[in-house]
């Protein structure tokens, strides 16, 4: 074994770091968006809350999309979400293992993020309008109708990405998926519940603007969501999904068969997919372009909800 070899981190470790990069970049370019949005001194200031949402929520879900067609995405698998690696785990596309490393890997990063927006941005980032990008509910939102919208929110997503994971022709549409639900979750949600569906995402900021009271909510909601998610999956579907990534099957492949719709259900899907696996169910072939091998893939402000990103 060479030295370089030997030196190497561990996959699973070399995967949650890539976690941590992808989800630092996400909190610091929200504090970014929202400091430029929200800051009354700002040239790009939107006074509307509603339209100033209306734009994070493009931009976050054009900045996610990014993330997870990124090389650290295709890597890691870009999940850059604890309650996404949840749901990827209990749908039986991702490793039990790796879960723990993953979500600690998203939640530090969340930290660093943020506070990396401090450090570029001065005392424009504690700013009462930007706040940390920190997302707070509306005032008339009770704690309960938060809890029910963020969960609710995050059960939808989990199962319309499952259903689109499950066929090669299709997953390459996830990331673009996940992206415009985010767009309208923070949209449609930010001046309600906050819009959050991430518990990384209102880690980093909660903890640096001292917001500790409907924390547990942005923390606990979304994973619950994707629990439920996954089990509504699991009624619905007989299928696995074809990879542990959001980004999708490796480019270059294509499905030439697919299981039969009658083979017993023990022996469908049995086998998440890993690095550099194939799905054991699907006759896989490479296009020409591809004969050098397969490429390796991988919310409002202060009188209404936030989601700033």
């Amino acid at each position: 074994m060479s030295t370089v070899s030997s030196l190497s981190p561990p996959p699973r470790l070399a995967r949650a770091a890539d976690e941590f990069a992808l989800t630092t970049v996400l909190l610091f370019l929200a504090v970014t968006v929202v400091r430029w949005l929200r800051d009354p001194d700002s040239a790009l200031y939107v006074g509307d809350l509603d339209a100033a949402l209306a734009v994070i929520g493009i931009l976050s879900g054009a900045i996610l999309t990014g993330l997870i067609f990124s090389p650290p995405g295709r890597r890691s698998g870009g999940h850059l979400n604890p309650a996404v690696t949840v749901s990827l785990w209990l749908m039986g596309a991702f490793p039990g293992r790796n879960v723990v490393p993953y979500a600690l890997a998203q939640l530090t990063g969340s930290a660093a993020g943020t506070g990396l927006g401090r450090l570029v941005w001065g005392p424009a980032a504690s700013l009462p309008s930007v706040d940390y990008a920190a997302i707070v509910p509306a005032p008339t939102w009770q704690p309960t109708s938060v809890f029910v919208a963020e969960a609710g929110s995050m059960t939808i997503i989990i199962v319309a990405v499952g259903f689109t994971m499950t066929h090669a022709r299709h997953a390459r549409l996830v990331p673009y998926l996940i992206g415009l639900s985010v767009a309208l979750v923070i949209a449609v949600l930010g001046p309600r519940s906050g819009g959050s569906i991430n518990p990384a995402r209102q880690f980093g900021p909660a903890a640096l603007a001292g917001q500790s009271t409907d924390l547990w909510i942005y923390l606990v909601a979304p994973v619950l969501g994707a629990v439920l998610g996954a089990w509504l999956y699991h009624l619905l579907s007989r299928r696995r999904p074809l990879t542990r990534r959001v980004r999708g099957v490796a480019p270059g492949h294509a499905v030439a068969a697919e299981p039969p719709a009658d083979r017993p259900r023990s022996e469908r899907h049995t086998t998440a997919l890993h690095p550099g696996e194939r799905h054991p169910d699907l006759q896989v072939r490479h296009h020409p372009s591809t004969a050098a091998g397969p490429q390796a893939d991988g919310g409002g402000t202060r009188g209404g909800g936030r989601n700033p990103g």
